[in-house]
Parts: structure tokens; C-alpha cells; sequence
């Protein structure tokens, strides 16, 4: 007799809404013929950006030495360009031993928690927060703790409440900044805050940093690992946002502060690296490139620059809105925009998401996706031009138009 047969238990409490129910829906009706606005995902080769040329060039000109695996670490020239960059920030005590070459961030972000964490071992996490980082704690036998960066406190994380979430199982704190999902970027006072605590408490420090540089006005970006001493301190960053090759899949992590006393741990990771053999080669070599060629990206951040242009757009649309408020990213790719509850009371996220995709043909991600307790916000990437941004708000604001009592 046949049997249904069912997935593993331990995927029960993992979520990945970004790209879920509501974009399989998408999907499923560009099929039938529909075109669709797709906000869900930064993903900048689907908006016309450009990999830098250099990039590419080095990549092709490399191609014969990219047949064979390389080592599990990666290539040399990248690793080494990730410790001439970490030295320029003024952290001297890594070597091309400290780096780890991943298929890109999402992969580094599953090996070295797994090769940190025992069942019940607790990740404090921030909320809202990218999701992969809550599903590969979980994954991994840990227990994801959200510490609340709430929209009150400007998406900034709320240190008290942090503090008092550290308990004798607490293994690691995670930093996301620039932040994905809301655009805020960090200061220097709440960065020391938080290394205080790790160093207080000895917890290994994993700050995604894949949006390092990518700031608007007069926001500025504060690499973590020049304040880490005391504690193990892993910095994640790589080829696809900044330098716009999401599809090479090339991320990186380096380690510094304490690698004395982590050589089981960093022994550990080498061996899980070794076990996925090593990372994509051809990509590898666009690194020394990226991160020693010009950078283009500012170009892009600046008055004028199409990033920084798109981004005014969305907080035009905003303003502009009945419905809606928004704290203007600082950083990234993203904007976390608020819905006004007292305007629109029962607003619920993933029916508008719903609503909005179905009416309008516009694809975003509910806020309850990266792990929050309010449902009144939604992520957009600002990746389009500005024209298409100011279409879409007019597209959001019929949605809401529809259901709000006369104002």
C-alpha cells in the first residue's frame, strides 16, 4: 500500500515567505500572461544593474584555471583580498586562514551555525529580521530569540530589551546592518553597545554586513569587526548586492577577535566546508576585482545616483499617501513601509499582500515574514526606476483606497 510521504518534522517552524505562497501566486499568473511588478526579492540583474565589467572580465579571463575544485576555503587571491580590506579597516590580526568563500552569505549563514550550535543552544536575532538567519538557527537545532528593533526606536535596536534576553544558553548574536528589512543603519554608540554585551557575556558576534557601503545622505557605515576584541566576531559579505552579481553566488566570512581561542570551532567549519567540496570557482575571481577596483556603487548612492533617485521615490510616495508612513531607509536595498491603523483598522499584511498582487499585479513581502508580532508593514525593494516606484504607490493606494472608511 502507498504512503504519503511527508517532510522531515524539522521543518516545521521554518518560513522563507519572501519567496512563498504569494510569489509562487505571481508566478503562476506570469504564466498565464500577466505582468508582474516584482518587489519581493533585491535582486538588482532583474532591474537592469549591471555586474561592473572588471568583474566579469576577470571572471572570463580565469575560466581555465576554474575546472577543478579549488580548496574548500576558496581561491587565494579572494581570500587574501578579504584580509587586505578587513587590514584597511584596521583589523590586523587575520590572515587568509580567517576567510571562508561561500556560495554566497546564505550559505556561510547555515555552516557556521551549524557548526556552532548544540540542540536548545540560543541565537539572538534581530525583529524585524532577515529570515534565513531565524530558519538556519532553527535548522540547526538552536532556538532563534528576537531582540526587538521596533519601529518606535527608528528600527534601531532597543539595547535594554536585548540585554535582558541573554540567558546560559545564548551563543551568538546576530547584526544585520545596513538592515534588510528596513533600511536602518547603525551608529557607532549602539554598535559598541552591542559588542559590550557579546564581550560581557561571550558570545560570538555574526554581523551581516552585505549591504556594507550601501548608505544614502548622510548616514554612515560602521564595520563591526575593528570594535570586536574580546570575543569571536564573523563578518559576512559578498559579491551581490554591492557589485550587483547575485547569480555568481560569492559570499564570504571573516573571523576575527579572539581566533586563539575559537581554532576547535574554525576547525570545525573547515571540515563542513570541505564536506560541500568547495564554492563556485569562475565567481571566486571577481573578488580581488571587486574589492580592490573602483567603486561604482557609489555612483549610484548619491543625489542623482538611481538608487539614491529610487529610494526619494518611495518616500515620495509615501508622503503622498492617506494610508501609509515610513521611517526613510538610511541604507540597503529595502524599505519597510507602515500601514496607518487607524485609517485602515483590521489592515492585515499578508491579505493586502494578497489583495495588492491579484488587483494591481504588484508582488511585495508582508512584514509578519520577517519575524514580528505586527502585521502592518510591508517590504519593497527600491531596485526599479523611480517612475515605476511612482506607479506602484499609485497602484497601493487604490488597494488601500478600497477598504478605508471615508476619511
Amino acid at each position: 500500500m502507498n504512503t504519503q510521504i511527508k517532510t522531515s518534522e524539522s521543518l516545521n517552524d521554518v518560513r522563507y515567505e519572501i519567496r512563498g505562497q504569494l510569489a509562487q501566486r505571481a508566478y503562476d499568473m506570469e504564466r498565464q500572461g500577466s505582468e508582474i511588478i516584482s518587489l519581493n526579492i533585491g535582486n538588482p540583474g532583474l532591474f537592469g544593474f549591471r555586474t561592473p565589467e572588471t568583474m566579469r572580465m576577470a571572471m572570463i579571463e580565469n575560466l581555465p584555471s576554474s575546472e577543478a575544485y579549488c580548496h574548500q576555503k576558496g581561491i587565494f587571491p579572494a581570500r587574501e583580498a578579504v584580509v587586505m580590506q578587513q587590514q584597511e579597516r584596521g583589523v590586523m590580526n587575520v590572515t587568509a586562514e580567517h576567510v571562508f568563500i561561500g556560495n554566497g552569505v546564505s550559505e556561510l549563514i547555515d555552516l557556521t551555525l551549524r557548526a556552532l550550535l548544540n540542540d536548545g543552544d540560543e541565537v539572538l536575532i534581530p525583529s524585524p529580521d532577515y529570515p534565513l538567519w531565524t530558519a538556519s538557527v532553527t535548522l540547526n537545532g538552536g532556538r532563534a530569540v528576537h531582540y526587538p528593533c521596533p519601529p518606535e526606536k527608528q528600527f534601531q535596536p532597543d539595547l535594554d530589551a536585548l540585554a535582558s534576553l541573554i540567558t546560559g544558553r545564548t551563543r551568538a548574536i546576530v547584526i544585520i546592518n545596513p538592515n534588510n528589512p528596513t533600511g536602518a543603519v547603525y551608529s557607532r554608540e549602539v554598535l559598541e553597545a552591542m559588542v559590550a554585551l557579546a564581550e560581557q557575556h561571550n558570545l560570538v558576534v555574526f554581523s551581516d554586513e552585505i549591504y556594507d557601503g550601501m548608505v544614502y545622505d548622510d548616514a554612515e557605515f560602521i564595520p563591526i569587526a575593528p570594535l570586536v576584541k574580546n570575543t569571536l566576531c564573523g563578518t559576512f559579505s559578498g559579491l551581490s548586492k554591492v557589485y550587483r552579481a547575485c547569480g555568481f553566488r560569492v559570499g564570504w566570512v571573516v573571523f576575527n577577535g579572539t581566533n586563539e581561542l575559537a581554532t576547535d570551532y574554525l576547525h570545525g567549519l573547515d571540515l563542513l566546508a570541505s564536506l560541500r567540496l568547495c564554492s563556485n570557482v569562475p565567481g571566486q575571481w571577481g573578488v580581488q576585482t571587486a574589492l580592490g577596483g573602483y567603486q561604482s556603487l557609489k555612483e549610484l548612492i548619491r543625489p542623482g545616483g538611481r538608487l539614491y533617485e529610487s529610494r526619494q521615490a518611495v518616500a515620495r510616495g509615501v508622503e503622498a499617501s492617506d494610508y501609509l508612513n515610513l521611517i526613510v531607509p538610511g541604507g540597503a536595498m529595502y524599505a519597510f513601509v507602515g500601514a496607518n491603523t487607524d485609517k485602515l483598522p483590521g489592515f492585515d499584511d499578508q491579505e493586502f499582500a494578497m489583495e495588492l498582487l491579484e488587483k494591481q499585479h504588484v508582488l511585495v513581502a508582508p512584514g509578519s515574514s520577517f519575524n514580528v508580532d505586527y502585521r502592518n508593514y510591508f517590504r519593497i525593494t527600491i531596485l526599479p526606476q523611480a517612475k515605476v516606484i511612482d506607479d506602484v504607490f499609485q497602484r497601493i493606494e487604490k488597494v488601500l483606497g478600497d477598504h478605508s472608511p471615508a476619511l
